[in-house]
């Protein structure tokens, strides 16, 4: 059962549509992020990290200009609407895959640039995506993907819709029996899955790339001395991250806070995951999902120690 919210209403999937002349449809103006809702066992269902979701939300819609403002609390207000409206229709249902997407919608940026304009808020609940546990057990097998994508390009590092290039690469390594594809930058550094972020594991260090937003301070030695430094412009400035700052990613840095797993965030390069121990991949879908092999290579000796420990800490939180 689907449970669809439209700018302010429940209304029923057959009746979920936009304008024709909706900026997201005519121009891929727009952004989204995807979250998981879970049932607790004696209560209501609940939105993994909802706020750092929509706070993510919030940041690119005003730095890209989708939004002059945005609350958080209509929007988690309309989130939780519609995940209560979910676990209503399906008493059995566990877990739900939940879409929001806000569009710009019919503004014309050309015709009315910094007009004001009335945005599209979709939200979508449906029942989540199951993996199977010998997925996580035994690892993912994951590919190098052809696209590549620049720092210089400001929309990257952002949930837009423009998704169809990771997709393409996803479908073609689905088709070779793959799980994931990894996407490298034009400066051939790792920018992460298709649909997810990476770490690798070396010598009992977390390693992760530096994700939009955090450049300046990794540059600043935040993270401790590094022999690959951050790539500069011609006029010295450290050039922005590609890397989107994924929300599970946080948690799993916060994780390795926690644990005393020493962590860094680095400008990581195919012989780094060669020469991993272990590699893992996250998002708001599987959680953590360890790697264990890299297109022929064999990552480590398969799920590590540290992938292992991750993924029984989302499983417990997941849950």
């Amino acid at each position: 059962m689907v449970s669809v919210y439209l700018n302010g209403a429940m209304v029923s999937a057959a009746d979920a549509r936009v304008s024709a002349f909706d900026a997201a449809l005519q121009h891929g103006v727009g952004l989204f992020e995807t979250m998981l809702a879970v049932r607790e066992a004696a209560g209501p269902a609940r939105v993994l990290h909802l706020h750092e979701h929509l706070a993510r939300l919030r940041g690119s819609a005003l730095g890209l200009g989708l939004a002059q403002t945005l609350h958080l609390g209509p929007l988690g207000e309309a989130v939780q609407r519609t995940v209560a409206h979910a676990a209503g229709q399906s008493p059995d249902q566990k877990r739900w895959r939940v879409r929001l997407t806000l569009t710009g919608g019919d503004l014309n940026l050309l015709a009315r640039p910094g007009g004001a304009h009335q945005p599209t808020l979709l939200i979508v609940a449906q029942p989540a995506t199951e993996y199977p546990a010998a997925m996580f057990e035994r690892g993912a097998l994951v590919l190098l993907a052809d696209l590549r994508v620049s720092p210089l390009d400001p929309m990257q590092g952002h949930k837009t819709p423009a998704y169809w290039g990771r997709l393409r690469e996803l479908q073609a390594a689905a088709a070779k029996k793959a799980d994931e594809a990894l996407v490298f930058s034009i400066t051939n550094h790792l920018c992460g899955g298709c649909v997810s972020n990476a770490f690798v594991v070396k010598d009992g260090v977390l390693m992760t790339p530096i994700a939009r937003g955090e450049e300046e301070e990794v540059a600043a030695g935040d993270d401790g001395p590094t022999d690959a430094p951050l790539p500069r412009g011609p006029a010295g400035a450290v050039l922005p991250s590609p890397v989107l700052p994924g929300v599970v990613r946080r948690w799993v840095l916060d994780w390795a806070l926690s644990e005393g797993v020493p962590c860094r965030r680095r400008m990581l390069t195919l012989d780094d995951l060669l020469a991993a121990d272990e590699v893992f991949l996250t998002n708001s879908s599987w959680g953590v999902l360890p790697v264990a092999g890299l297109e022929a290579h064999r990552v480590g000796q398969g799920v590590g120690e540290v992938g292992r420990s991750l993924v029984e800490a989302w499983g417990e939180l997941a849950t």
